[in-house]
């Protein structure tokens, strides 16, 4: 079988995850591959994740890894045979590959936190606000490349606006919502849009508002992905050099608890609708 060339972030995330349990088991590499009846070259192809593993091979390396946590070998066995080409495959080629990782990330979500300093969560973008960022943000972009993104963005929506929606949860920092990205009016319609969204029943959002004490949060900007089992959660956030996935059980941890620390400065959800109108009424 063919080698990969350019391996997705979710067949990436499943490589490593079969290193981290090899490692866990104390074994090398070639070790990993006598008990399998392979040779090492063939072990480190499927944890560079440039060769595919099937699910009796995978639940053999678990069981000579003396992995004895069901669910978690279940969730792997299912992200190595489970192939879903979604709407985000329309994108391969004509987007960076982030912007299909992202979007499969979205769709495997059990649920999804965010938390947001500087603009609205794309979740909740409108177009308007979508096309000024992307436009602002490149502006030696032709304007078929903002398309392309914008067009993106509102179809990741899906996860939250469709008919299986996951539980969302956003803190949003009241700078957000004050910032007018695309003017006076589509402001107000932005506003209008959260508002509405915060009415379903999956959706929490939570305003963190100016004027709180002691926030120190600024740079807790994340977006926290549900795995099917918690060792499977991803935090994704920007960074200078592109989008950055977080994985390990430290990152995870760390996140959870900012996550949490952010959470508790935040407005009631009460409170951050009425917010909100007020910031409308201002307009």
């Amino acid at each position: 079988m063919a080698l990969r060339r350019e391996p997705t972030a979710r067949q990436m995330r499943l490589a490593t995850e079969l290193r981290r349990l090899r490692e866990a088991a104390g074994l090398a590499a070639r070790e990993a591959a006598s008990l399998l009846g392979v040779s090492p070259v063939q072990i480190s192809h499927i944890e560079s994740a440039l060769a595919g593993v099937s699910e009796e091979r995978l639940r053999r390396l678990a069981a000579n890894y003396a992995c004895s946590d069901s669910e978690l070998i279940d969730a792997l066995a299912t992200m190595a045979t489970v192939r879903v080409r979604g709407w985000w495959e329309d994108y391969r080629g004509v987007l960076p590959a982030a912007y299909q990782d992202l979007a499969e990330l979205d769709h495997h979500a059990t649920f999804r936190r965010d938390v947001a300093v500087m603009h609205v969560p794309g979740l909740f973008q409108t177009e308007d606000y979508a096309r000024a960022l992307f436009t602002y943000m490149n502006p030696e972009f032709p304007d078929a490349e903002v398309e392309h993104r914008v067009q993106h963005r509102m179809q990741r929506k899906v996860i939250v606006e469709g008919p299986d929606p996951v539980p969302y949860e956003t803190l949003i920092h009241e700078a957000a919502l004050r910032i007018k990205v695309a003017g006076r009016d589509s402001t107000r319609a932005q506003l209008a849009r959260i508002l509405e969204l915060s009415e379903a029943e999956h959706v929490i959002v939570r305003v963190i508002p100016f004027a709180l004490d002691d926030f120190a949060g600024a740079g807790s900007a994340m977006v926290h992905v549900g795995g099917t089992v918690p060792r499977l959660d991803t935090v994704v956030r920007d960074a200078p050099h592109g989008t950055v996935f977080l994985d390990s059980e430290a990152q995870l941890t760390h996140f959870r608890e900012l996550f949490r620390r952010v959470r508790d400065q935040s407005l009631s959800a009460e409170g951050s609708r009425d917010l909100v109108h007020g910031l409308a009424k201002e307009l």
